[in-house]
């Protein structure tokens, strides 16, 4: 009587190949931080640079000061987001990141793995590399996710842009700078003045 052969787990993906699953990606076994977006993998950037770890920084704690007492939570990278489509089942999972920063203010989206579902807030930190992936690849799932608001810091440029998810779609606020203060819709009174995140790096 033949035997069923066994289930080939994969120990490291093959970066060229395009077609991962969350159910692969908890049986990898790799040093580095990956990202799955629609299947694909990406490696993530070196680490991140000192100007990349003061700005992540003064935001989360400026986060979770705020956040005291609420239902919300941040949290900070390595923190795995899970982005389901049609099913929450490990296999369906095409798209697990790694945002710098992110507010989840439905507890039941938190279990001992991360986050299954879409943050309310996502804050990511632009970093030589992986500009593409963050203003296009991750800005498409995080809008097709239902992410009600995504940051985008550029910290060479000492700049931030909002997207506001509006009617499914992603809204554009002005680029804003040093000496602004910006306000988050997805957070409600949640405030945060520019030259403390991005003066004097």
């Amino acid at each position: 009587m033949e035997t069923q052969p066994e289930k080939n787990i994969t120990k490291e993906p093959d970066f060229a190949y395009g077609s991962y699953t969350y159910a692969d990606y908890l049986t990898w076994e790799i040093d580095e931080m990956v990202e799955l977006i629609r299947g694909k993998v990406f490696r993530q950037a070196a680490a991140p640079r000192v100007i990349h770890q003061r700005i992540s920084g003064k935001i989360f704690y400026s986060l979770y000061d705020f956040l005291k007492g609420t239902p919300c939570e941040v949290f900070s990278a390595p923190f795995d987001v899970r982005l389901p489509v049609a099913s929450k089942a490990n296999e369906d999972i095409d798209t697990v990141v790694q945002p710098d920063l992110c507010v989840v203010c439905d507890a039941e989206k938190i279990d001992e793995r991360g986050c299954l579902g879409a943050p309310d807030l996502i804050i990511e930190i632009l970093s030589p590399g992986n500009n593409r992936k963050d203003l296009k690849l991750k800005y498409e799932v995080y809008e097709a996710s239902g992410v009600k608001e995504y940051w985008v810091i550029h910290p060479d440029e000492r700049t931030l842009l909002i997207y506001t998810l509006d009617e499914r779609k992603y809204r554009a606020s002005r680029l804003f700078t040093l000496g602004d203060r910006v306000i988050s819709e997805a957070v409600p009174g949640f405030e945060l003045e520019l030259d403390h995140v991005l003066g004097g790096l």
